[in-house]
């Protein structure tokens, strides 16, 4: 197999439950692997030594932006791939990839993520999308959490121009105990709140102070965060606005307030027409008792043509489907949803089993 002029970039930390693994799929590709660590007191640099072409040690300064930027600088290749200890390559299209990368010169790659996740003892799986593909002549990491990726001759510049990666990660980092997840969202919580001592007016800051505040079951101060970041933000065109809509109405919904619910995502819907967006409308519809709008939404949701980002959500969508249908007294619309729910869990199961 020939080399493809990419380097990946992973900064470590005590990750000796994941890094093998992660490498280990990373290999067959031919990339060059760059990791850098940051501290480790566990194996981790000793596996990394046996697959990565170089392993790079950089002093923690609570600043994962100056982190990747450091393991970017020592890449041989400009094209940027960067990974997570905790995050396997289950395909990757070279040919493809090679094509788009000389299409889109000035562009960044996005590629959905497959978020293994153990939520009170049931395992499921979610899918977002991230933008971790660049060429690091152009774009550049900012923020000392959540980092993203801006250009390097205008950082403040909203517009961003991004292609499909024909490529399947499988994140494993979510699959863990609540003890777990708790300690995680506690120490973002302190450099997120480390950043907004310097600027109290950064929408993006507020969006995952409320985030990690969501996943510590803090409804309340979530809300707070998310109200926080949506009176700042002026410019929908975000790509995290979007996702900080769809958070605020599950919060709300976690409060028993469906209507606060239903009234926000109304009231942007115009700007956001993708299948997450209409599956948390519907949540909200049939939480507020309102049946068939919950279910005519739900049949919009499984419509859309991104429905696969809704990860295992999808499979709920359909069961919701079926279950109102068969509630009616419609047996014959409950069925014809039942294979459409059958290939979605044996989906889920390929995923969880990867």
């Amino acid at each position: 197999m020939s080399k493809i002029p990419i380097s990946v970039c992973i900064i470590a930390k005590n990750e000796e439950r994941y890094i093998e693994g992660c490498l280990r799929h990373l290999k067959p590709f031919g990339f060059e692997i760059i990791v850098t660590d940051t501290g480790s007191t566990d194996r981790t640099k000793e596996i990394a030594e046996k697959y990565a072409d170089k392993v790079l040690d950089f002093e923690w300064i609570d600043d994962f932006a100056a982190a990747r930027n450091f393991c970017a600088e020592h890449a041989s290749n400009n094209w940027i791939l960067a990974l997570d200890c905790d995050e396997y390559l289950e395909s990757f299209d070279t040919a493809k990839v090679r094509m788009l990368m000389q299409k889109f010169v000035k562009a960044q790659g996005r590629f959905r993520l497959k978020n293994l996740i153990n939520s009170d003892g049931y395992n499921r799986y979610t899918v977002d999308e991230v933008i971790r593909f660049y060429n690091k002549k152009r774009f550049t990491w900012a923020n000392a959490i959540h980092e993203q990726l801006v250009y390097i001759n205008d950082p403040n510049s909203m517009t961003y121009h991004c292609f499909d990666m024909p490529m399947e990660v499988i994140h494993h980092g979510y699959n863990i105990t609540q003890e777990e997840m708790e300690q995680k969202q506690l120490r973002n919580l302190r450099l997120l709140e480390k950043q907004l001592e310097k600027n109290p007016e950064d929408s993006y800051t507020w969006f995952q102070a409320g985030q990690s505040r969501f996943l510590l079951k803090r409804y309340e101060e979530a809300v707070e965060a998310y109200e926080k970041a949506l009176s700042i933000e002026t410019n929908l065109q975000r790509t995290f606005v979007e996702i900080l809509i769809e958070s605020l109405g599950k919060a709300y919904i976690n409060l028993d307030r469906p209507q606060d619910t239903i009234n926000v995502m109304l009231k942007y819907e115009e700007h956001f027409k993708t299948a997450k967006y209409y599956a948390v409308l519907s949540d909200a519809y049939l939480e507020n008792n309102d049946i068939l709008k919950a279910l005519m939404s739900y049949i919009k949701t499984v419509s859309m043509n991104d429905r696969e980002t809704l990860g295992d959500g999808l499979l709920f969508c359909y069961s919701r489907i079926i279950d109102i249908y068969r509630n009616m007294g419609q047996n014959d619309m409950a069925d014809m949803y039942l294979d459409l729910y059958e290939k979605c869990r044996l989906e889920k199961e390929r995923v969880l089993n990867a």
